[in-house]
């Protein structure tokens, strides 16, 4: 009983607040990018249904050298999510209630905030809405990171005019300040920022438009060809290809409004010890019959991974064309 009504009265709470917060002036958000507060009690965090939680908000990201988790998780019970967990940016609170109900709310305790809650009339009806919602519960945080990284990172972007490659494919791409320029031939444009022991990279190009069944059996072929062209290793006849022994993930996704395919893999320097993940969007452009190609890699040994990716990731959904 005592988490049925812990959890109805965070519910009601919930419900009573609509998204203008009736003119009150909330609190600035804070939180680290890819991290969740989990608000729920002990017994179901421990149980079946914590397992199912953390198979869907802890499972793997694709393409990294190290398993590294979707999100980072702070669990917490209700009795003590006290205002210091309110002020969180993405809040997720799961428990027992006499209504079952999945909703999303956003800026309730902060701003800008997602607060997810699910809520069952036992564990079997909560892992049910759990399964139902599990990728939405993953798209709705992350989907909301972006948009607060992009707002954060792009306040200062290298001027697009001035950029050959983007007047020439006539696109646009919000790189930061950060990144210096390393190549802008008018076909190919890269930019790099150095991090500790290492290198964030973004680059960009166009590939001739192909049948649909032949793009995604082309883009590892064409990420080796660009490589060679363009990206050398630290050592002559040395280049970026894409990893032989690791096979990437790709599936079907929109960037800016057009059809692209999105690949998670690995790369590596061919003839060299180097290597890294990277992600590749490859977009339909019918309208000018072209694929045009953004992708964003990592050079970091030794280190996690996970952010610098979502961080690139962030910079390259910001392509107009």
């Amino acid at each position: 009983m005592r988490t049925i009504l812990l959890s109805a009265f965070i519910f009601i709470t919930l419900l009573s607040c609509d998204d203008k917060n009736n003119g009150i002036t909330l609190q600035k958000s804070a939180g680290r990018i890819n991290h969740v507060i989990l608000v729920i009690e002990n017994d179901l965090w421990k149980g079946e249904v914590g397992d199912s939680l953390r198979d869907i908000i802890a499972s793997p990201i694709l393409g990294l050298p190290q398993e590294e988790t979707q999100f980072s998780i702070s669990q917490v019970p209700p009795k003590t999510f006290s205002r210091l967990f309110q002020k969180n940016r993405n809040i997720l609170l799961v428990g027992i209630s006499e209504k079952e109900d999945y909703i999303i709310k956003k800026d309730i305790f902060a701003k800008p905030q997602i607060t997810l809650n699910i809520l069952g009339k036992d564990i079997n009806s909560l892992l049910q809405l759990i399964q139902e919602h599990k990728e939405d519960i993953i798209s709705v945080f992350k989907e909301s990171d972006l948009k607060v990284y992009q707002k954060k990172i792009t306040k200062e972007y290298h001027n697009i005019d001035s950029l050959k490659t983007l007047k020439k494919l006539n696109i646009r791409l919000r790189v930061p300040k950060s990144y210096a320029l390393v190549d802008d031939t008018s076909d190919f444009l890269w930019f790099r920022q150095d991090i500790p022991k290492g290198s964030m990279n973004i680059i960009a190009y166009t590939l001739p438009l192909l049948d649909k069944d032949s793009i995604v059996n082309n883009i590892s072929e064409a990420r080796n060809t660009i490589g060679k062209k363009y990206i050398p290793g630290q050592f002559d006849g040395t280049f970026m290809i894409t990893e032989a022994a690791y096979t990437p993930f790709t599936k079907e996704t929109k960037v800016n409004g057009k059809m692209a395919y999105e690949t998670r893999g690995k790369w590596e320097v061919k003839g060299d010890f180097m290597a890294g993940p990277f992600l590749n969007y490859t977009v339909v452009d019918k309208t000018n019959n072209r694929l045009l190609v953004v992708e964003g890699f990592t050079f970091a040994p030794s280190v996690k991974k996970r952010d610098y990716m979502f961080e690139l990731e962030a910079i390259l959904k910001t392509l107009k064309i």
